[in-house]
């Protein structure tokens, strides 16, 4: 899945309508402004302290950024941005897009002085997944073999059970437990950040606010899901990311977590259907386009229930809205 996603994200510009998915962002404005209004909040509660840094993990084309930076600017906050990306085309696209975005590989060069504002939209469910699947003969890791000319998931040769949580060692044959190393170590290394230097954080994405078992490994091409092992490299692997096993390790280091709630409660209480009418008001030629694209980011059977958002906060910084 990362050698994968890898060559994918290089290869290609894969967002908005021509590509093969479009997110949040790109759907509307409103949900770029609606961030920018929270992280403005947040930061005016704390005390507005400065420097204060806008840090991005996986920024698309930069279309959030520049759409929350807008609208914080309105409330006095112009932070620095930051983008942790390693795709050099879509470096591009974001230098045309935020020209004065400082670029990173990883958290590790983002400045320590000061505090943070991290957002992160759908960047956790593309980070590679590790499946344990129970067999007659005990717990395996569930790995890519290659049979009849094609990848296939395979129950691998060493015993796993070690790894799997007592509780659910006993599982029936055949289930699979599904972690992301990943998503809880970047999960870590931020709530530190958080307690040393001050700031909040959100990390949007869709998957699950409790334990479930099964694989949510999936692709995409063109707007339609494929196979995930018929084209490595040409399309874009994702997991539902479990966010019940992230809240821990949030607190584990003294970090606040905020909540996980449902994208459309979250931004119906940030306003966002007010803000969506006054947008209708001002440009009615674009007013069923505007309404369809709130409908999109808020219902229940499209991304308002699937998408979560997860919120962080030092603990010096007041409660967030919408949690």
């Amino acid at each position: 899945m990362a050698e994968s996603n890898a060559r994918y994200y290089a290869s290609k510009d894969p967002f908005g309508e021509d590509g093969d998915f479009i997110t949040a962002p790109e759907i509307s404005q409103m949900f770029g402004e609606l961030i920018g209004l929270w992280l403005a909040d947040m930061w005016i509660r704390a005390g507005r302290e400065e420097p204060v840094h806008y840090i991005e993990l996986g920024p698309g084309r930069g279309t959030l950024a520049r759409d929350a930076m807008a609208s914080a600017k309105r409330y006095g906050l112009t932070p620095r941005v930051h983008f942790v990306e390693t795709s050099t085309q879509l470096k591009d696209i974001q230098l045309g897009t935020m020209p004065g975005a400082i670029w990173h590989d990883d958290l590790s060069t983002v400045p320590y002085n000061g505090p943070i504002l991290l957002v992160a939209n759908e960047f956790l469910d593309a980070l590679p997944v590790r499946q344990m699947v129970k067999t007659p003969d005990g717990w395996r890791e569930r790995m890519v073999g290659f049979q009849d000319g094609r990848f296939l998931p395979v129950a691998g040769h060493m015993p796993m059970d070690p790894a799997v949580p007592e509780a659910r060692r006993n599982a029936p044959d055949g289930t699979i437990i599904e972690t992301c190393p990943g998503a809880a170590a970047i999960m870590y290394e931020v709530a530190g950040r958080l307690v040393e230097q001050g700031g909040a954080a959100l990390f949007i994405d869709y998957g699950s606010d409790v334990v479930r078992d099964g694989s949510t490994l999936q692709a995409v091409r063109s707007h339609r899901k494929v196979d995930p092992f018929a084209m490595p490299g040409e399309v874009d692997l994702t997991a539902h990311v479990d966010f019940a096993s992230l809240a821990p390790v949030v607190e584990s280091r003294g970090c606040r977590w905020l909540g996980t709630v449902p994208q459309g409660r979250w931004l119906r209480a940030l306003g966002i259907e007010a803000r969506a009418e006054a947008l209708a008001q001002f440009a009615p030629q674009h007013a069923a386009a505007i309404r369809s694209a709130t409908d999109r980011l808020i219902g229940e059977g499209q991304m308002g229930l699937l998408f979560k958002v997860f919120g962080m906060a030092s603990p010096r910084w007041p409660d967030g809205a919408g949690f």
